[in-house]
């Protein structure tokens, strides 16, 4: 007879088993629900508490739009490290390390992420509600320094974080700086308003101020105003010569963090404390920029910046050429050139070639802010063309004329291979020089060549005399050049033809 008592089990079990996931999902609902902040207000509490559900989350990677310098990332699945590069996707797991560089990242919902050098920042979570587009962001900046301009994020379950080894920031859409090192964390608020604290314990931080929480002062967060933005004096829409004074109006802070920015990458390319009204700014290229400007209190926090936009656009000029003079004639094998540089804030370089056309260049020197240089690898005896080209803003280049130019030196001597001897003729075989046009064979009845029987230009390795039997002949060959170089003999070779 079956034994019902297991019948009777299976439906138990199976409910079980149902029942299991949902509990689950409840307690990761409510995990979730319990890292929200106490006093952010009730639209935002309804909308993290409705978390992007897990059949309708989909993976949304974010991407490098550009990257400044040395940036590391670092593979969330394998461990892997290798360089940041620019249109690198990065996925949920994976680290960015910023070294003396920095990287500019978007994420799917066009949230604009800037890092900057010195920092570490890792994806936690990258997800998107396939139904309702709402995005789920979760970033951990261990230290550093990180500049957000946040995607309003959607009322339908959207959620923007990042965390801090002591401190979190809840987003809903906003401009704000964040700063994480071992003494805590701080925030600026340029626009809209970001939950700052413990969590579970924060407070809103609105526009116009900065917070801080210290790793050693417990859930209290301090917020104070920000200083307000200086007022930068009025900058040319385009700048055609470098070095640039910045300057500004002075305030009662005594020190200023001056940030400039690509504007159309978004790469974060310096970051520098300033004192004074003014500093001056030598090493940009031609392109669009972004000037931030923000006084700076007692404690370090930068305030409210005023930008401004330029756009850099130098040209580069025709170098003038001073020596060697066209057509000189040279013993060094790496001589020494000089010109004039005649642009602003230039570098150049000299550029040899075997033709007046520069199609392959031979040598070069190093690219300087010099008016003299050598190449930097050494010139073969013979007749050469050099220039000097010049740069200007990364992208504007220019060329000065070219001029002749003759390096001394002298082929070398050419040795006889080898003798065959058939019948009444002689064939002689000698080797190859490479710069070599034609060969000079001459034949003597003595050693010592001064009386020559015979001397005939070919162009070949090999020639065949008729000798007379019974008599002795001395035979030597000498490369020629259509250049300057002076030919050789080589060591003469005794014929006897029986």
């Amino acid at each position: 007879m079956p034994d019902i008592r297991k019948h009777r089990a299976r439906p138990a079990i199976l409910a079980i088993l149902l029942v299991l996931p949902a509990l689950a999902a409840a307690e990761l609902s409510i995990t979730r629900g319990s890292a929200l902040t106490a006093n952010v207000d009730a639209d935002y509490r309804q909308t993290a508490n409705s978390a992007l559900s897990w059949s309708d989350r989909k993976p949304q990677p974010a991407r490098a739009s550009s990257v400044s310098g040395n940036v590391s990332h670092i593979s969330g699945v394998t461990g892997s490290r290798r360089p940041l590069t620019e249109g690198a996707m990065i996925r949920v797991g994976d680290e960015l390390l910023s070294g003396s560089g920095s990287a500019a990242i978007q994420l799917a919902d066009g949230t604009e992420l800037r890092l900057s050098p010195d920092s570490r920042l890792m994806f936690n979570r990258l997800d998107r509600q396939a139904s309702s587009k709402a995005t789920d962001t979760r970033l951990r900046l261990h230290r550093g320094e990180l500049h957000s301009r946040v995607t309003p994020v959607k009322e339908n379950g959207g959620r923007f974080e990042i965390e801090t080894p002591s401190s979190i920031a809840a987003v809903k859409g906003t401009v704000f700086a964040l700063q994480a090192d071992n003494n805590g964390s701080r925030i600026q608020v340029t626009e809209g308003s970001v939950d700052f604290g413990r969590p579970g314990n924060t407070r809103a931080v609105p526009a116009g101020y900065g917070a801080s929480l210290s790793t050693d002062n417990g859930d209290s967060v301090r917020v104070r105003q920000l200083p307000p933005a200086p007022t930068l004096d009025t900058l040319p829409a385009v700048v055609d010569r470098l070095p640039l004074e910045i300057s500004w109006q002075s305030l009662w802070p005594s020190r200023y963090r001056l940030d400039i920015f690509d504007e159309d990458t978004g790469t974060w390319l310096h970051s520098r404390e300033v004192s004074g009204t003014g500093h001056t700014v030598s090493d940009l290229d031609n392109g669009r920029y972004e000037i931030q400007l923000a006084a700076l209190n007692q404690q370090e926090i930068a305030g409210m910046p005023d930008t401004a936009t330029l756009e850099v656009n130098v040209q580069a000029a025709q170098p003038k050429l001073i020596a060697p003079a066209d057509g000189d004639t040279v013993n060094e094998d790496k001589p020494t050139f000089r010109w004039q540089l005649t642009g602003n804030n230039e570098t150049a370089r000299v550029e040899i070639a075997e033709t007046t056309a520069f199609e392959n260049l031979i040598a070069t020197s190093n690219w300087a802010d010099a008016n003299e240089a050598s190449p930097t690898s050494s010139l073969g005896p013979g007749q050469y063309y050099w220039r000097v080209a010049s740069r200007a803003g990364g992208s504007s280049e220019a060329l000065s004329e070219s001029r002749k130019l003759v390096i001394n030196g002298s082929l070398p001597p050419v040795r006889i291979i080898s003798v065959n001897y058939l019948d009444k003729q002689v064939r002689i075989y000698w080797e190859e020089v490479d710069t070599a046009t034609d060969y000079r064979l001459q034949l003597a009845e003595e050693p010592e060549f001064r009386n020559i029987i015979k001397e005939a230009d070919v162009d070949d390795t090999t020639a065949a005399l008729r000798l007379i039997p019974g008599r002795r002949y001395f035979v030597r060959v000498k490369a020629i050049s259509d250049g300057p170089l002076a030919s050789r003999w080589g060591p003469g070779r005794e014929l006897y033809l029986e």
